[in-house]
């Protein structure tokens, strides 16, 4: 049996991604972010949710309401994910991993990555 928590997150920021190397408008989206993290159970739980919240919004107050360009060289939400993604798992405790992390671009684009 595998056990995992989710949860679930949003912030909102600015970018222009950089295609065939020309940058868009810069323009905002509302991301949305799911986090999906697997372990053993242990006193009847994997990881408190609590934790795992804490965790993942130190990281995304870095992004929330900001211009991304300034952060990444080509923002793309891919490249956001990953860069989210990094630091969610360096972070968590050593019987749990990141399994699964999404991220929405708006309402209707997103990204997902297994591990």
């Amino acid at each position: 049996m595998k056990s995992r928590v989710v949860e679930r997150f949003k912030f909102e920021a600015a970018h222009a991604v950089i295609i065939n190397g020309q940058a868009e408008e810069i323009h905002g989206h509302t991301f949305r972010l799911e986090v999906v993290v697997e372990g053993p159970i242990k006193s009847g739980y994997i990881m408190d949710f609590l934790e795992l919240r804490a965790i993942v919004e130190s990281i995304i107050k870095e992004l929330d309401h900001r211009n991304l360009n300034v952060l990444f060289e080509n923002p793309t939400t891919e490249n956001i994910t990953l860069w989210i993604a990094e630091k969610v798992q360096k972070k968590l405790p050593e019987d749990v991993k990141l399994k699964r992390i999404v991220l929405w671009e708006g309402d209707e684009n997103g990204v997902e990555f297994e591990f």
